[in-house]
């Protein structure tokens, strides 16, 4: 049970009495209980969107190619959860997903596949982490430059 747990706490990042539970509702199926995780993360994710963002990250990605970059303003409530490498890494897949599919404004953006797995939406990634660091998350605009 106690690896179950903790497989369940890396791979959505839930808290260890959330894995718990939800592995108990679930009666042991790691399948079950992800998905009773990310249901409730989301709940978590929509009872903090009225909170304000008053911290966060400017995050620019450049191609390898050097023809195309993008850079994105993300904010979160806190420094400490801005100087995350979770947030980081959320700011930085952002970034390439507005760089690789030039979106018109946040709202596209945020109903678009996710490049790296078709099965999420980028408001799915930013709702998981809402739902691990507790705070709310936003992302407030972006330019992305190509030749």
């Amino acid at each position: 049970m106690l690896d179950k747990i903790k497989q369940l706490r890396e791979n959505p990042g839930a808290g260890v009495m959330d894995a718990k539970r939800a592995l108990e509702e679930a009666k042991g199926d790691m399948a079950k209980a992800e998905e009773l995780i990310a249901q409730r993360g989301l709940t978590k994710a929509a009872n903090k969107a009225d909170r304000e963002v008053k911290s966060g990250r400017v995050y620019a990605y450049i191609h390898s190619t050097g023809r195309v970059g993008a850079m994105v303003e993300v904010a979160c409530e806190t420094d400490f959860v801005a100087k995350t490498d979770d947030f980081g890494t959320l700011c930085k897949e952002i970034a390439m997903q507005v760089a690789s599919m030039d979106p018109a404004d946040v709202e596209e953006l945020l109903k678009q596949d996710y490049i790296r797995d078709g099965g999420k939406k980028i408001d799915d990634l930013i709702k998981a982490l809402i739902a691990k660091t507790g705070e709310n998350i936003k992302i407030i605009r972006f330019v992305r430059f190509g030749l």
